[in-house]
């Protein structure tokens, strides 16, 4: 079978979307990981600017695999978009122009210090910025004290970036945007941060230069993005007639908010799908309740109910009605929507993706890490509820079905991946003693009307086996 290239890209059926811009553009990004999350998320945006301002082209950097190199450059940057939806759409992403791996670390500075260079992003997952628990710089981490010794040959995004601005500085030009994309809380300011302490300790000057010319703004990008794996190269090759090395697949929502906060030229994302806002956090908090949240409702509900995947628990009439009203009566109520933010659409939009038959989001895989993830999610939701006088009732069924949930795990005696397990599990049968627990309620341990609710709940799930969809759910605890 052929290989996508550029060279084949006549090949491809006229139903499929290709680049129509001079692939001799400059690149004006350079993104660090550039693995499927940005290829199916960001590129696409960039790609979509390029036919009108050929300023955006990407160079990618691989920190920690060859990988998307080798199947990449030999493509001229070149893959394939599958739109998972009932009936999925391909397209030819062809806004990277290369990927460079630690192995061409000139080159990697010379890109961040090029004058053709207005961004600097990155997917490095939250591991990848080398911070303490508190959000702070790493001092003692590996990589950092390499970096600190070796500064010429890093080995940590935070050594890489830097020694980049520090050659922008040595050459005169302008400081850079550093645009964070992962999955972090106020990701941009504790990026700009661990560079901050990282450039202090080599160089003040650079810090305070850095300080002076760059800016870090936050974002927040939401879609779900599967794995790539060999049905889908299947599906991409029956599709476009060309074998492409790593195509990538995401559902067809996107979301990306980005702080509008940039040190010089930006590119106009916005055209492109992207939101630009000065409240990202807003969105965060938005997307933690109401989507989290619910997910999080979702997995232990239909677990409870033996379902294994979000669309297929969506297909019970009675659960997707209790989700959503758990999202429009309980939660939303506790949301301040920043502005451009329609709550209710944002909603619809959620129950949709919930509901697409083309992502097998497994429920167990979402139940993961209860102990953790409950707090953030729902019990937020809840002090709120209960600061405001409103009912709890139903937001204290997913909460009975997660120790629900606990009790099934201990009784199968299969483990539980939650950091709080062998706890947890000691409790199994006493939900009681799982609400005493500090560490996860806290206050909402010691206010009886919230317990009272979720006792309530517990037994009426071993009763009945399933939930109250009536009024009666929502009713005062």
């Amino acid at each position: 079978m052929t290989r996508l290239s550029h060279a084949t890209l006549a090949n491809l059926p006229e139903t499929i979307d290709r680049p129509r811009h001079d692939r001799s553009m400059p690149s004006g990004v350079v993104h660090f990981g550039p693995g499927a999350f940005h290829r199916a998320h960001q590129a696409p945006m960039f790609d979509a600017l390029l036919a009108d301002d050929a300023r955006w082209g990407i160079t990618g950097v691989s920190l920690n695999s060859r990988d998307v190199a080798a199947a990449l450059n030999p493509q001229d940057g070149l893959y394939t978009l599958a739109l998972l939806d009932a009936q999925p759409d391909f397209r030819i992403v062809g806004s990277i122009a290369r990927v460079l791996t630690t192995q061409e670390a000139d080159a990697i500075v010379a890109a961040v210090a090029s004058p053709d260079t207005h961004l600097v992003s990155a997917t490095v997952t939250e591991k990848g910025y080398c911070l303490t628990a508190g959000g702070d710089l790493d001092a003692a981490h590996p990589a950092i004290l390499h970096d600190l010794a070796a500064p010429r040959v890093p080995r940590s995004f935070i050594g890489w970036l830097v020694a980049g601005l520090a050659e922008r500085r040595r050459r005169a030009l302008g400081g850079l945007t550093i645009l964070s994309c992962d999955n972090l809380a106020d990701n941009g300011r504790k990026l700009g941060a661990a560079v901050a302490t990282f450039a202090g300790e080599r160089d003040a000057g650079l810090r305070d230069w850095i300080a002076d010319r760059c800016r870090f703004p936050c974002s927040m990008v939401d879609s779900i993005t599967p794995a790539t794996d060999d049905a889908l190269r299947a599906r991409v090759e029956a599709a476009t007639g060309l074998a492409d090395a790593w195509p990538v697949q995401r559902e067809r929502f996107t979301q990306w908010v980005i702080e509008d906060d940039f040190a010089g030229e930006r590119p106009e994302l916005e055209r492109a799908g992207a939101i630009l806002s000065t409240d990202v956090r807003g969105y965060e908090a938005a997307k933690l309740r109401l989507l989290n949240g619910a997910h999080s409702a979702l997995a232990y509900l239909g677990l409870v109910l033996g379902y294994a995947s979000v669309a297929e628990a969506m297909r019970d009439a009675r659960l997707a009605a209790f989700v959503e009203r758990l999202m429009r009566d309980d939660i939303a109520p506790t949301v301040t929507p920043p502005a451009g933010l329609d709550i209710g659409r944002y909603i619809g939009a959620i129950l949709a993706r919930f509901a697409n038959p083309a992502i097998v989001h497994r429920l167990s895989q979402i139940a993961w890490d209860g102990s953790q993830k409950l707090p953030h999610r729902l019990l937020g939701t809840i002090r709120d509820a209960r600061a405001a006088d409103r009912p709890i009732a139903r937001l204290a069924v997913p909460i009975a079905a997660w120790m629900r949930f606990i009790d099934r795990t201990a009784a199968a005696g299969e483990p539980l991946v939650d950091p709080l397990a062998d706890m947890l599990l000691a409790r199994a049968g006493d939900p009681r003693a799982i609400l005493d627990l500090d560490s996860i309620f806290a206050d909402l341990g010691r206010d009886e009307g919230f317990c009272a609710a979720v006792l309530n709940a517990y037994t009426r799930l071993a009763q009945s086996h399933a939930f109250d969809t009536d009024e009666r759910a929502g009713s005062a605890a």
